[in-house]
């Protein structure tokens, strides 16, 4: 498609969207041009093509479709059957996976479809045979509680937020961490890595229902059939969460027993981060859930969301060209330059490296907490999120890292040349950056003080990098 004919849409898009509130197309083009001008670091942002992005834009967003393909609760469904069919379909085609669910809305609602389906397929489906029933509605209400009463003390077992696990692998304040009885596995003290004997020890002295594997900051790759070694020794179901690194095992990058798709029973994803589509989730499964899965609502979801599940399935059909199987592999050699750019200038990286998409910088040694370290990036236009490391003293809120991510630059084009000038950017506003004082006059953990020009030096500097790489060279909105 001619940059004529993006930029013409794009602007009209505006325009109507002007007509009716300003306020919003004048965000909207704001947004784009923050966007170009930042140097966008967050592991779990991308940029969408503009063919997924005007796909979230159609009438498919005015369609009711609850259920599932040819069994719609609602009438007139037959084109949403379609777009639905084409997303699972590429999606089991892209990941090598026997059953694909586009309906998820995000990555939490695809982690509850998968862990209310294992306990549908592990729980209850048992639990109604053992009481001579087919359903739930023909319990007794004696029946009932019993049966509620063991989905309430099923166990969970999953990464640390700390160690690099995500909100809703049991984290306690998350729903994921009320509704199981749940425990969490870390890292080695000294090395950062995972160790799986000790998670495999872990497993045997708690014996979870569902063995949850998956990062969202942990900087290195994961053995998966050892994870289902461990799942199947404990008669655990092994559930991955590949959200942050879909597009690396989409692209090849990830093969072998680092591919979870082949080891897991459920997989469960988001589409945006690596994968590079629009915001939204999904559950790839083996056969044997795949009934369960296919629950997914009215068990968890309501109506899904037509305009996305289509953007899914554009995205989706990007991700099987080998163009993004080259992408792919450039993220990952990305991350690593800039993990040696780090380490070449003094800086201290969990695990010490990467060899994934993302680097997780302890900026402890520069004096500064994350929120601290986040902040005064931000100032110089390099847009990243603190995280918690190993053992962090300084907490969930305020952390002693910051989590760094190659997806959105490498989609711009940056290379090993521009990533590690970025690591030295970064070293440069961090060293030059001080803690500030509270009130009382004591070390804060949220104010900062960097040193005079620093931050206005390294914008500049980004703006130079950032200029050899358009974000969607051609789209004028002038």
């Amino acid at each position: 498609m001619s940059d004529a004919v993006i930029s013409s849409a794009y602007s009209q898009i505006l325009d109507v969207i002007g007509s009716v509130e300003p306020r919003i197309a004048a965000a909207t083009r704001q947004e784009l041009a923050d966007q170009r001008e930042s140097l966008k670091l967050i592991a779990s942002e991308n940029y969408a093509s503009p063919a997924v992005l005007l796909t979230m834009g159609t009438w498919f967003s005015d369609k009711y479709a609850e259920g599932t393909i040819g069994h719609r609760f609602y009438a007139g469904c037959q084109n949403v059957d379609t777009v639905e069919t084409v997303a699972a379909e590429h999606a089991r085609e892209l990941f090598g996976a026997p059953y694909a669910y586009v309906q998820p809305h995000s990555g939490i609602d695809a982690n509850l479809v998968a862990y209310w389906s294992i306990l549908a397929h592990r729980v209850e489906s048992p639990g109604l045979a053992k009481l001579g029933a087919k359903n739930v509605n023909e319990l007794s209400e004696a029946d009932w509680e019993s049966l509620r009463h063991e989905f309430g003390n099923q166990r969970l077992l999953g990464m640390s937020l700390d160690a690099g696990g995500h909100l809703t692998h049991g984290f306690r304040p998350n729903i994921s961490g009320k509704m199981f009885h749940q425990q969490q596995y870390g890292t080695d003290p000294e090395t950062g890595l995972l160790d799986y004997d000790a998670v495999a020890a872990k497993a045997r002295e708690f014996k979870p229902l569902i063995l949850v594997a998956g990062y969202s900051a942990y900087p290195r790759r994961v053995d998966f059939a050892k994870m289902r070694e461990i799942a199947d020794e404990v008669g655990a179901t092994l559930m991955v969460d590949m959200a942050h690194f879909a597009g690396l095992v989409a692209g090849k990058v990830f093969t072998g027993d680092e591919d979870p798709v082949p080891h897991a029973h459920i997989v469960t994803t988001t589409t945006h981060k690596s994968l590079r589509g629009p915001r939204g989730g999904m559950v790839l499964a083996q056969e044997e859930f795949a009934g369960d899965v296919d629950r997914g609502c009215p068990m968890v979801l309501g109506g899904p969301l037509s305009h996305m599940m289509a953007a899914k399935a554009v995205a989706l059909a990007e991700a099987r060209t080998e163009e993004f199987r080259g992408y792919a592999q450039r993220i990952a050699d990305n991350a690593k330059s800039l993990a040696d750019g780090f380490l070449s200038r003094g800086a201290d990286l969990v695990t010490g490296g990467t060899d994934n998409h993302l680097v997780l910088l302890d900026v402890s040694s520069f004096g500064l907490t994350g929120r601290q370290a986040e902040s005064a990036l931000l100032d110089a236009g390099i847009v990243t999120n603190r995280n918690s490391v190993p053992n962090d003293a300084n907490g969930a809120w305020y952390t002693s890292g910051v989590r760094l991510g190659t997806p959105a630059l490498t989609t711009r084009g940056f290379g090993h040349g521009e990533f590690d000038r970025v690591a030295e950017l970064i070293v440069d506003v961090l060293g030059s950056t001080q803690p500030g004082t509270t009130k009382a006059g004591g070390p804060s953990k949220a104010s900062y003080v960097t040193g005079d020009g620093v931050a206005a030096k390294v914008k500049d500097a980004s703006s130079e990098l950032l200029d050899k790489h358009p974000l969607y060279p051609g789209l004028n909105l002038s």
